[in-house]
């Protein structure tokens, strides 16, 4: 491999701001802020979403209502439709 080609490495924080999480990582990130845990000085990232905070992680993803959406299409054709939203809708009716 060639020499001084690839970037830095080093330990940062990448810190949560919703939930709080930190996380230490390897990153060739470059950052002014720092953050000390357990007496060692590390560079400190924030970020908006992480594993911690996101809802597909967290359990908390919203279900969406694709039945009303159909229903809805229905009505706008007046009963004229034809392939999965008709069979969505007799399955509904039935």
């Amino acid at each position: 491999m060639k020499a001084d080609i690839h970037p830095k490495v080093r330990e940062v924080v990448f810190q949560d701001i919703v939930s709080g999480a930190a996380f230490l990582i390897l990153s060739p990130i470059k950052t002014e802020a720092t953050v000390v845990i357990d007496g060692k000085t590390y560079p400190l990232c924030k970020v908006d979403v992480s594993s911690a905070s996101h809802p597909f992680y967290t359990g908390t993803q919203r279900i969406l209502d694709t039945a009303g959406r159909v229903e809805k299409f229905g009505n706008k054709l007046g009963g004229k439709t034809t392939g999965l939203a008709a069979t969505l809708l007799k399955k509904k009716i039935k």
